[in-house]
């Protein structure tokens, strides 16, 4: 097992490679100065609709009314392999890789002797975002719909990934059957506790294997043809699935992110001409960068070949990066990909719904240098008519994020035809946009960003909340601005922003930053130095670094979750991996939870009530959740309950 945590290191590392080319110039040159004079003159940051637990809500808190729990320190010891919550709570394992999910599933075996049949009826890996969707008119009852990321070499017997040589399919096979989605049917038993329902109809696994729709502008389009599907409608399987969000009319959206690991295209002429593949970073010599799938399941060799329909494979990759709409109450209902949406390494669609059924999806780009996006559909939600809504996600526009030094900010279309999105400049028609949409926000002019993650927007307010998670590129490749200060930024930020008018479809917006992650200002290191000033943060409250996770509780507490690697020197005084609370108004931080070592903390999800609540123990890197020392770790979803039976929070 000792190969799991370098394992993940690398994977890391691929993840956190710069990519963006784009020469976008420091935003104090992007602001024409006679606009900059209407924005203070006219258009004010008051203009823009601020409202209660704005931005002006900046005093430092003494005790939040909002955070009704005591904080728990963090965890320094290296052979930390439990989790630690709050007083008045207790954290148990809920669901783990391996547990039985459908009907015939066998139970896990320590071994990793499961073979891939076995693998797609039981539950994926590395969980990630989730949502609880209840039955209607019920409360103690719903479905729990949960992502399973990628896979770490403990699901295998030998605990290894070795992409030296050709990989067996059948550990390919195994892998794929691993990543994807779970539905799992949860209901509170009498004894007040919930409890899964094993033997539900809705219990499910979608995977890597699992076949989908493409729908939207490219269903059927040339560039989504291969030799596999030569009509382009239907791809097989989702991965990467990190964060998540929901539909008004009940749909689960996950979200494709770092996709552009599983590909290859070894023609260095073809890889250089075609901005799909270079400007999201496949790799172009050796294998893939995660996993090698292309020594056994040709899909993943994205190399044109002349003598094969549709170059072979060499648009599988356009396959991938989108939005997928799951609908959990109809386990036979195909899942969709949603190609209106554009494509990117998207990390979440979190919603915000209007009184007027306008709505937004707020999207981060998961890498070093990129952008924040909005999809805004065409057409309004119904409440009155759900099933009406079902193809609201194929139409619309989709936005990138520009943030002035002033503290305003635009969404800047990515329609063909404007921002400079011509043919001249290489974008033939809006399916070339939506295909490209990372060099389409280069071209508009979208302001880089430090590893955009989760969105989160607040409940009654609307106040949209980004992490920005890291980014030790800043300075370098990327000007420091504003929104973006830190140079060498290892601990990395949040984002608040309000929407003109509190519409979730304006196009202009203000923004700040709600607070810098990192130490304590004049803290000191441990040879009694001063710690640098790109290390220290604003935190008012608990400390933490690298900010990923984000989701708002009914009664607008923001949790944060996250995701640093705590044996890197800069992470000594963070300790394990956490999940904290936070106060949007008094900006008061609360650690509620800290997971074992090597893990990340992620995906959120609460009972109707708030008195459950579920989270993930994604990659631990010790033997949790037996935590004996010896079993091999599991990716595992706890439920969180108070020992008096309230409000998780309060």
């Amino acid at each position: 097992m000792n190969d799991h945590s370098h394992f993940h290191e690398r994977l890391e590392a691929h993840d956190d490679i710069a990519i963006n080319p784009s020469s976008n110039p420091p935003l104090a040159d992007l602001i024409n100065p006679a606009r900059r004079n209407v924005l203070k003159g006219g258009l004010t940051l008051a203009a823009l609709g601020f409202f209660g637990g704005g931005l002006a809500a900046c005093a430092k808190a003494t005790a939040s009314p909002l955070l009704g729990f005591k904080g728990v320190p963090v965890q320094l010891d290296p052979q930390f392999d439990r989790v630690l919550v709050a007083e008045g709570y207790r954290a148990v394992p809920f669901f783990s890789w391996g547990d039985p999910v459908e009907a015939g599933a066998p139970a896990w075996n320590p071994d990793a002797s499961d073979d891939w049949q076995a693998q797609l009826k039981q539950a994926g890996d590395n969980h990630d975002g989730m949502n609880f969707f209840p039955f209607a008119g019920e409360t103690d009852r719903g479905l729990l719909v949960m992502n399973h990321e990628y896979v770490n070499p403990p699901l295998h017997p030998s605990g290894k990934i070795d992409q030296s040589k050709p990989r067996p399919l059948a550990e390919v096979r195994k892998e794929q059957a691993a990543h994807g989605v779970s539905v799992i049917e949860v209901k509170k038993g009498a004894d007040g506790q919930w409890q899964r329902v094993m033997d539900s109809p809705y219990n499910r696994r979608i995977s890597m294997l699992t076949p989908m729709r493409i729908a939207g502008p490219l269903a059927g389009h040339a560039v989504m043809k291969t030799a596999s599907d030569p009509a382009g409608l239907e791809v097989l399987g989702t991965l990467n699935n990190c964060a998540t969000g929901v539909t008004p009319w009940g749909t689960f959206l996950t979200c494709e992110e770092n996709w552009p690991n599983y590909f290859i295209n070894r023609d260095k002429a073809d890889f250089e001409a075609r901005v799909s593949h270079k400007r999201y970073g496949l790799a172009k010599e050796g294998t893939s960068k995660n996993y090698a799938w292309e020594t056994a399941d040709p899909r993943f060799d994205a190399t044109p070949y002349a003598d094969q329909p549709h170059g072979g494979h060499v648009n599988e990759p356009h396959r991938f990066g989108w939005v997928v709409e799951i609908d959990p109450f109809d386990p036979q209902a195909q899942p969709i990909k949603r190609t209106a949406f554009g494509r990117f390494s998207r990390e979440c669609a979190a919603l915000s719904l209007g009184k007027d059924g306008r709505m937004a999806f707020y999207s981060g780009d998961d890498a070093k240098g990129e952008y924040i996006y909005k999809f805004v559909p065409a057409g309004r939600f119904d409440a009155a008519n759900p099933k009406a809504a079902r193809h609201l996600l194929d139409e619309g526009t989709l936005y990138v994020a520009r943030l002035n030094d002033d503290g305003s900010g635009q969404w800047l279309a990515l329609v063909h035809g404007q921002n400079g999105l011509t043919a001249e400049n290489g974008f033939a028609s809006q399916e070339e946009v939506l295909l490209n949409a990372r060099a389409a926000a280069d071209r508009a002019g979208a302001t880089p960003m430090d590893r955009p993650e989760w969105a989160a927007v607040h409940p009654t307010t609307g106040e949209v909340y980004v992490t920005l998670t890291n980014n030790d590129g800043r300075g370098d490749k990327q000007p420091t601005d504003k929104a973006n200060p830190r140079p060498h930024n290892l601990h990395g930020q949040i984002l608040r922003f309000n929407e003109q008018g509190a519409d979730p479809t304006a196009t202009a917006f203000a923004w700040e930053l709600f607070l810098l992650a990192g130490e304590a200002r004049g803290a000191k290191d441990k040879d009694g130095k001063p710690v640098p000033a790109n290390l220290t943060g604003t935190i008012n409250g608990d400390l933490f670094s690298s900010p990923d996770g984000l989701a708002f509780d009914a009664a607008g507490r923001l949790w944060i979750q996250t995701d640093y690697d705590d044996i890197e020197p800069a992470m000594h005084n963070m300790g394990c991996n956490q999940l904290l609370c936070a106060d949007p108004a008094t900006r008061e931080v609360r650690r509620f939870l800290v997971g074992p070592r090597g893990c990340e903390i992620t995906g959120l999800a609460w009972s109707p009530d708030g008195k459950a609540m579920w989270a993930n123990i994604q990659h631990p890197g010790l033997s949790f959740p037996a935590s004996d020392g010896k079993t091999r770790p599991r990716s595992t979803t706890l439920l969180i309950t108070r020992n008096d039976g309230g409000v998780i929070g309060s």
